[in-house]
């Protein structure tokens, strides 16, 4: 809907369509920041940015300017605000995350208090002039002058559900490795504003004093894909490497007295329990204090300089939550609303003139013997493992969905076909070293939250000279939403529309999506142990010959790679 109405805050008015940039003021005139306000033609809700909440960290600074300059008026639909510097006069005097006037961390003053001190004051005039106007809310942060840290992202965890849930799903758009749930109402600016109701994030990237080019393009590009979540920003979905994982029971180490301080490890690293993190010692060398993981846990930021002062902070970590990481779930739940459609399209497909071409295909690469022994990873109801076994091999098929198993054993009974089939994690193949002489995959790489460690397995599982044959396609290069090209009966138009969102949306979830493949698969291989390979792109042309309901619009192609002997 065409937008009428003129957006307002602190006193400034912006008409639909318009990019205001300049000095906001709030807190009745005492406070005056760099700002800029982007107000779309389209009706839709407000998003605050905010940045230099604590002076000392440039990388948010640096993104809220540029991301000011960049964003393009036609593709936003609502308003998005930017502050780009909280505290200017700290900024501007290089004085650090405390304020000059009375030495307080902003960041622990909401709600603040309009008849307090300076900092006080200032977090009240947030409260009332930026917050109120948010519908949601991103602050850009970074390691402090003295921090060192590996990129990650808070969540608001207190406040209504529907809150905590929509901030959740905002952080899991952040390329970084690792998410943090809060678990306070009050003294962070993002805090406070969700147990007010606006669903909030805190984006840690970058720390010591210093920002990178690569750090604020990280964080220009999160904030897009934010936006476009949010439904904001029109935008393509941008590259990016990371699901965020889920980190809880963070524990933040505090020196129990000034010296120097000498980590052994780097945030990012992964330790054990009871593994010495760093010590404190006197200017003669002696051990003040040693730091101990209370748990197997990530370091997310410490100290990076050699001070650490008494009561100061000297190291978080915490314990990664990988029971939390639901997209197999997503991904196993989506499979069986499709598997009985996925049962009635392989029974014809072994009966069309698809089969033989398929075992054409196969029969390139399967290793010279009369009786292989064959895994088919992601097996859905059985099409490989079937044809394998026609042709008297031992094959076994795995694959994560249960209800694509019991569809697969009904196919192979019908088809006459011995084989077995296990419902198994295909990163995880419950297997002994050296077992198969043969592994075959078909369109699953795709739908691998960590397909770079399915390789490593199934490479595993192989015999020495043993045979990797993997069949997939670009996947994440389309919309599967999109089906205008394809024919009226194809599968994908029978299928319901939300459907097809759901698994566009579930894709969206997966690094492997933003790669450019095969060229990926052929790096991700030959970390694997692969010796020897093989590529062929031009399989899509001499399977699908015929545009009928099985047809794959996406060129497939064929990686095969063989294991080094011992």
């Amino acid at each position: 809907m065409r937008n009428e109405n003129k957006f307002q805050i602190a006193g400034q008015e912006i008409a639909p369509g318009e990019r205001w940039q300049g000095m906001l003021t709030i807190g009745d005139g005492e406070f005056v920041l760099p700002a800029a306000v982007l107000h779309g033609e389209e009706e839709g809700k407000t998003v605050l940015i905010t940045a230099a909440v604590h002076a000392g960290e440039y990388v948010g600074v640096e993104t809220a300017v540029e991301l000011a300059n960049e964003l393009k008026i036609e593709k936003i639909t609502g308003t998005v605000v930017i502050v780009k510097v909280v505290c200017p006069d700290e900024f501007e005097q290089r004085a650090g995350s405390l304020c000059m006037e009375d030495g307080k961390n902003l960041n622990w003053q909401f709600p603040g208090e309009a008849q307090g001190t300076r900092t006080q004051r200032l977090a009240s005039a947030m409260e009332k002039d930026l917050h109120s106007v948010a519908d949601y809310y991103i602050d850009l942060h970074s390691g402090d002058n003295y921090e060192d840290l590996t990129p990650f992202v808070y969540y608001a965890g207190k406040g209504e559900k529907e809150v905590i849930e929509i901030a959740r799903k905002m952080a899991q758009h952040v390329d970084v490795p690792y998410m943090v749930r809060s678990n306070v109402a009050s003294g962070g600016s993002y805090n406070y504003a969700a147990s007010c109701g606006i669903p909030s994030i805190l984006i840690e990237r970058g720390g010591m004093g210093r920002w990178t080019r690569e750090e604020v393009e990280s964080n220009k590009r999160d904030l897009k894909n934010i936006l476009r979540y949010l439904g904001i920003y029109r935008t393509n979905r941008g590259y990016w490497n990371h699901y965020p994982m889920e980190v809880n029971d963070v524990v933040y180490q505090s020196a129990n007295q000034a010296g120097l301080w000498y980590p052994e490890k780097k945030p990012g690293d992964m330790f054990l329990e009871g593994e010495k993190l760093g010590k404190v010692t006197d200017y003669e060398g002696k051990t003040l204090e040693t730091s101990y993981g209370e748990y197997d846990g990530v370091i997310l930021f410490q100290t990076g300089s050699l001070q650490v002062t008494k009561e100061g902070p000297m190291i978080a970590y915490g314990r990664i939550a990988y029971e939390k990481d639901d997209r197999k779930e997503k991904i196993a739940g989506y499979w069986t609303k499709r598997s009985s459609d996925f049962k009635e399209q392989r029974r014809e497909e072994l009966h069309s003139p698809l089969a033989g071409r398929w075992m054409e295909e196969i029969d390139k690469y399967l290793p010279k013997g009369e009786h292989l022994r064959i895994l088919d990873v992601g097996c859905g109801t059985g099409f490989f493992t079937i044809l394998l076994a026609k042709r008297g091999h031992q094959v076994t098929g795995i694959d994560l969905t249960p209800d694509m198993i019991l569809h697969a054993r009904e196919l192979a009974k019908e088809e006459g076909a011995d084989c077995e089939f296990h419902v198994m994690d295909a990163e995880n193949p419950e297997y002994d070293d050296n077992t198969f002489d043969f592994v075959i995959s078909r369109n699953l790489t795709w739908t691998l939250p960590d397909a770079q460690k399915a390789y490593k397995e199934w490479m595993r599982v192989l015999k020495p000279g043993g045979v990797l044959l993997n069949f997939d396609a670009n996947y994440g290069a389309v919309d599967f939403t999109d089906t205008s090209d394809l024919p009226k009966h194809h599968a994908h138009n029978q299928i319901e529309n939300t459907l097809m969102q759901e698994c566009e949306d579930i894709k969206r979830q997966l690094s492997i999506s933003n790669y450019a493949r095969p060229a990926w698969d052929l790096e991700a291989l030959s970390n694997s142990g692969v010796q020897q390979f093989q590529i062929d792109v031009g399989v899509s042309q001499r399977v699908y010959m015929e545009k009928n309901a099985f047809y794959n619009p996406t060129p497939l192609f064929a990686v095969c790679g063989k294991k080094g002997d011992l």
